[in-house]
């Protein structure tokens, strides 16, 4: 019975900072370095075939922090930006305080949360754009993976996970604004030989969860 683990990273050093992070290539936080270490912990007894991550630090150190705590070889990996956190436009660096001091709390609240209002800037992307790039390489190269059996781990992030949760759970774009992926803590999914979900857990909780 394959097995998709969903692994957002742990703290940035941005998250600290309460920054919009983006794809500005930060590294994890020595707390974010932690939370690595204790999903590696919980992730000993999981077989894992094929890793995929995002082609941003943060994420490809969980993966490797994780995996060597759990005791893991070397594994056959491919790194993607389709699977990068979504892109923050002009907010990118910015501090949430500030910037919702300048614009004002329910305007930041929208360009977070909406499911398709981008934030300011040419590059800024909407959750909506994010699931455009995610889930076609979704599709095309982590499903096929699952359904040939493989155990398949993904590390990535807030958004771009949140945007495989949405098609895994047949989400509506009202019920994915309400759904937060926390940092650092495996999210596991079981699929039959027909490729349909049969069970989905967290493997732990954690009090402070963070919120994307």
């Amino acid at each position: 019975m394959p097995k998709l683990i969903l692994l957002r990273h742990g703290e940035s050093q941005w998250n600290l900072e309460n920054r919009f992070t983006g794809w500005v290539d930060v590294p994890l936080s020595p707390r974010g370095e932690n939370e690595a270490r204790t999903a590696g912990e919980h992730l000993k007894d999981l077989p894992v075939d094929k890793l995929y991550t995002s082609v941003l630090q943060r994420a490809i150190n969980t993966a490797q922090i994780a995996l060597e705590t759990a005791g893991k070889g070397e594994l056959p990996t491919e790194r993607d930006q389709a699977l990068n956190e979504r892109h923050y436009g002009d907010l990118q660096g910015l501090n949430k305080a500030e910037t919702a001091a300048q614009y004002g709390d329910e305007q930041v609240k929208i360009w977070r949360r909406s499911y398709d209002v981008p934030p300011p800037g040419e590059h800024g992307e909407s959750l909506k754009d994010t699931a455009a790039r995610t889930l076609p390489y979704f599709q095309a190269h982590i499903l096929p993976d699952i359904k040939a059996g493989k155990n398949v781990m993904v590390v990535a992030h807030g958004n771009s996970l949140r945007s495989i949760v949405m098609e895994l759970d047949n989400l509506t774009r009202e019920q994915v604004l309400e759904l937060n992926i926390p940092t650092g803590i495996p999210l596991v999914y079981d699929f039959d030989d027909a490729g349909n979900i049969t069970h989905k857990q967290y493997l732990f909780t954690r009090e402070d969860e963070k919120k994307a």
